[in-house]
């Protein structure tokens, strides 16, 4: 197996769930990115092409908090910020994105975070 193999298929992967999943203007997507070090999440309503809100580990407001946490600790962190920014513009439902990763660690981490802080998927 090559180095880009993976990539290739976690792509494949991606685009067989955009295939389903559709953000709209009553229910944007959370779709969530993984590299090595770091996780990104934005909601984005694809009707219009915007990102209404996003968090990352890299933001200075999880950066201080998650000095020494575990990369699905900071998952957590990152996931309850999303919540909290997109109910802060009225976003209460999303239809969630896990970007072609499986539904485990990190990316669980985070849906479960968002859906504690009130975001509904």
């Amino acid at each position: 197996m090559t180095k880009s193999e993976p990539r290739a298929a976690r792509h494949r992967r991606h685009l067989r769930v955009r295939a389903k999943v559709k953000g709209t203007t009553s229910a944007p997507r959370l779709c969530v990115f993984r590299s090595l070090n770091h996780i990104y999440a934005q909601v984005v309503d694809d009707t219009r092409g915007h990102t209404l809100a996003s968090a990352s580990t890299l933001e200075p407001e999880i950066k201080s908090v998650a000095v020494g946490k575990t990369k699905t600790a900071k998952s957590e962190l990152v996931g309850s910020l999303v919540a909290k920014r997109a109910l802060s513009q009225g976003i209460k439902q999303v239809a969630f994105d896990r970007g072609g990763y499986k539904y485990h660690g990190r990316v669980k981490a985070l849906a479960e975070a968002a859906r504690r802080d009130g975001l509904k998927f």
